[in-house]
C-alpha cells in the first residue's frame, strides 16, 4: 500500500465518503503537541505513519513532485499542501487555508 492510500485509511472509515478532516486529526491529537496544519512530518507522525525522509521522498514520488529533492522544506511544504487537496478531492472536508 502506497503512502498516501495509508494516509487515507487513518483518515477515512471504511464505507465512509465525506470526512471533517480537522475533526478527525484535532481528535487523534489529544494531548499530543504536534501541528498537523502546517507540517507534513506532523501530520504523519499523528497518523502512525512513517514520517523519515525516505517516506516523505517516496510520498514525493507518488504525488509527481517536479521540485528539487535537495530543498526539503520547500518539499515538505509541497507534500503537506498536496495531502490536503487529495483529502478535499475525495471527500475530506478540509480548512480552505490548508489547501489550494
Amino acid at each position: 500500500m502506497d503512502t498516501l492510500s495509508r494516509i487515507f485509511h487513518q483518515i477515512f472509515l471504511p464505507g465512509q465518503s465525506e470526512v471533517d478532516v480537522a475533526a478527525v486529526l484535532n481528535a487523534r491529537q489529544q494531548g499530543v503537541l504536534l501541528n498537523w496544519r502546517a507540517s507534513i512530518v506532523d501530520l504523519l507522525q499523528l497518523l502512525g505513519l512513517d514520517s523519515s525522509p525516505q517516506a516523505r521522498q517516496q510520498l514525493a514520488q507518488e504525488l509527481h513532485y517536479a521540485g528539487d529533492p535537495g530543498r526539503p522544506a520547500l518539499m515538505n511544504a509541497w507534500l503537506h499542501r498536496q495531502v490536503m487537496n487529495k483529502l478535499a478531492q475525495n471527500g475530506g472536508k478540509v480548512p480552505p487555508d490548508l489547501k489550494d
